[in-house]
């Protein structure tokens, strides 16, 4: 179990004709980082927004951007994400031609490089990957549309990638997006994610800046009895 997992709201499901003042509401509420999908309509059958949109964020201040780029060339498209506001990339396994490469240039960009994997995508695949990933997104549903259900099998894998991370004394960030709710919250919590988005939850709410401060106590209170049942 982590001591130390945040909460990503996920802009996927703010509304968009007030996406600055969502994020805006989000900051003052204590969120700090954002999730940002990006969708091609290639790779995933939807089509969402894109750079121009961190652009419009940029002003707003002590806030970053994790970006995760569900399109079909990352190669190129990494590139257009080389901005100040923007402190992670993760790009999927399944659509890269030099993975390696992009990690690297996602690294030497100076950001976190993180790789996704869709839920067929299995642990082994990364293992070749770890010496150039910061972070390992698992999808706890298929990547596309918001509102969907956590699948349960999704917390093996992410037991096998805190087990892979202890046992190899590596230092990368495990990341869970897709069906979080309270319930489904506390399973990825225990079984070892350091960050947990949430979309839906948070943004269907009639406030949802109280839904993130009630999701965000929720994990500090899990925090510290994990934190006491270690001492």
């Amino acid at each position: 179990m982590s001591c130390k997992t945040i909460l990503l709201p996920s802009l996927l499901s703010a509304p968009f004709d007030r996406l600055g003042e969502s994020v805006q509401n989000m900051k003052s509420a204590g969120a700090s980082v954002f999730h940002f999908d990006v969708m091609d309509g290639h790779f995933v059958p939807n089509i969402t927004i894109g750079p121009l949109v961190l652009d419009s964020l940029k002003n707003i201040p002590d806030c970053a951007f994790d970006v995760h780029l569900m399109v079909t060339n990352p190669s190129r498209q990494i590139k257009w994400f080389d901005r100040e506001n923007v402190r992670s990339l993760s790009i999927h396994i399944e659509t890269s031609s030099d993975i390696k490469q992009d990690l690297q240039w996602i690294r030497d960009s100076g950001k976190r490089s993180g790789v996704a994997l869709n839920p067929p995508t299995t642990v082994e695949k990364v293992h070749p990957l770890l010496p150039y990933v910061d972070q390992i997104l698992v999808m706890s549903v298929y990547p596309g549309f918001p509102g969907q259900t956590f699948l349960n099998e999704s917390l093996a894998k992410i037991e096998a990638l805190a087990e892979l991370r202890e046992r190899e004394g590596l230092s990368y960030l495990i990341q869970v997006d897709g069906g979080i709710n309270e319930e489904t919250m506390r399973w990825v919590n225990n079984a070892g994610a350091d960050e947990i988005v949430s979309g839906n939850t948070i943004f269907s709410d009639p406030n949802p800046a109280n839904a993130f401060q009630r999701l965000s106590g929720l994990l500090k209170e899990w925090s510290l009895a994990a934190k006491a049942h270690s001492a």
